[in-house]
């Protein structure tokens, strides 16, 4: 099984773009949060029709998960708590999201919703402690916050992770959760795209502007995590203990070359003009 990992596409149309070419390469779309840009000038019920456009194609593609970040609550509960309520829509398309929780192949996927509030999060335990009494040996959470006081939530001045999720994983033991959330981390001193506590490895894509976006490619098969950004591929051992820095990819596989013969839409010209 391998598994596209992207995170923070704010509302970049030509990341989706990529996002719709490079998804049929895949038996998963692991989509981190933070579809929606909130200091966009789009209004924001525009972006959420043309996001749910996108995810639509996207399904059509081949399985999608989708959790909330903090840029897509779009509403208030009862309870006065924020809430993504488009993202709990996109169910109808076929797609996990918050709350949800599916098996493909050997492996437990938890969706994790952002949580503004004591109820939501409440949620999210009870959601937590539900999946861990059934749970396979390979178990993936995506939780759109990384975890505090990793390399993976480093600002450069200090951690903006979460601390409730560093107790949710020592109690509960995932084999890996997938991140965005805080931009800069891969890229930064001090700062990294992956970390190990305890036994769970944690993932944070990073962002950079442009087409394509920084992803992560999870290839289950030979247990290795590899991340790709502009001028930089890396990868990493699942099976090894945690080390630093990650490996250069010396040899891409495959489907990794095949990623970078992905034609920009863009720049293609009609065909009356072509020539």
């Amino acid at each position: 099984m391998r598994c596209l990992v992207v995170a923070d596409l704010h509302y970049s149309l030509p990341q989706f773009d990529w996002l719709l070419s490079a998804a049929p390469q895949f038996d998963l779309v692991i989509f981190a949060g933070d579809a929606l840009d909130v200091g966009s000038m789009v209004d924001f019920r525009a972006q959420i029709v043309v996001v749910k456009k996108y995810l639509a194609l996207l399904a059509s593609q081949t399985r999608v998960i989708l959790c909330s970040g903090n840029h897509d609550l779009d509403e208030r509960s009862a309870e006065g708590e924020k809430i993504s309520r488009w993202i709990a829509e996109v169910r109808e398309l076929g797609i996990a999201c918050d709350g949800d929780g599916f098996t493909l192949g050997d492996t437990l996927f938890t969706v994790c919703p952002w949580w503004d509030g004591p109820l939501v999060k409440q949620r999210l335990t009870e959601q937590l402690r539900e999946a861990a009494a059934n749970r396979p040996q390979r178990w993936v959470w995506a939780h759109h916050a990384p975890p505090a006081n990793s390399p993976t939530s480093w600002g450069g001045k200090r951690f903006f992770g979460d601390v409730d999720l560093v107790q949710w994983i020592g109690e509960y033991k995932p084999s890996m959760v997938i991140s965005g959330h805080v931009h800069q981390s891969p890229f930064i001193p001090d700062g990294s795209w992956f970390d190990r506590l305890g036994d769970t490895w944690v993932f944070n894509t990073g962002l950079q502007h442009g087409r394509p976006p920084t992803h992560i490619v999870l290839d289950l098969d030979v247990n290795r995590a590899y991340w790709l950004a502009a001028g930089e591929a890396q990868w990493i051992d699942l099976n090894a203990p945690l080390l630093r820095p990650a490996h250069p990819v010396v040899e891409p596989p495959d489907w990794l070359t095949s990623l970078d013969r992905i034609a920009d839409p863009s720049l293609a010209r009609p065909q009356a003009a072509a020539g």
